[in-house]
């Protein structure tokens, strides 16, 4: 049975910093594709971030491009979100994601909610003004 585990949001003010992070059990980061999702009240569900090939491959939305890094580590099994200069805009539950069928290195490739297997939780993220 996969479990995916976030942890790590909180409250911050604009201009701060939090690092996400999400613990796997059942399922091995380094085979497939996994990324950081999020969705802000009255909103869609939106792609922030994935890593594939190992962690070799990154890909960022445009919104967080230059702002957030996802890492992962595979001895841990732990994947991360490093968010640095976060934005009101930022506010969402945050979900970690993992895919069971894409292990290429191309993350970009139908990077979005269907394409993706097993699901954490989700952490609250809230940057004030």
């Amino acid at each position: 049975q996969v479990q995916l585990v976030e942890s790590g949001g909180g409250s911050v003010q604009a201009g701060g910093s939090l690092r996400l992070s999400c613990a796997a059990s059942g399922y091995t980061y380094s085979s497939y594709r996994i990324g950081w999702f999020r969705q802000a009240p009255g909103k869609e569900r939106e792609g922030v971030a994935c890593i594939c090939a190992g962690g070799r491959s990154t890909f960022y939305a445009d919104s967080v491009k230059g702002r957030f890094t996802i890492s992962q580590d595979n001895a841990q099994n732990t994947l991360y979100l490093q968010m640095n200069n976060l934005k009101p805009e930022d506010t969402a539950v945050y979900y970690c994601a993992a895919d069971r069928v894409y292990s290429g290195s191309r993350c970009y490739l139908r990077f979005q909610g269907a394409a993706f297997h097993f699901w954490g939780q989700g952490t609250q993220v809230t940057v004030s003004s």
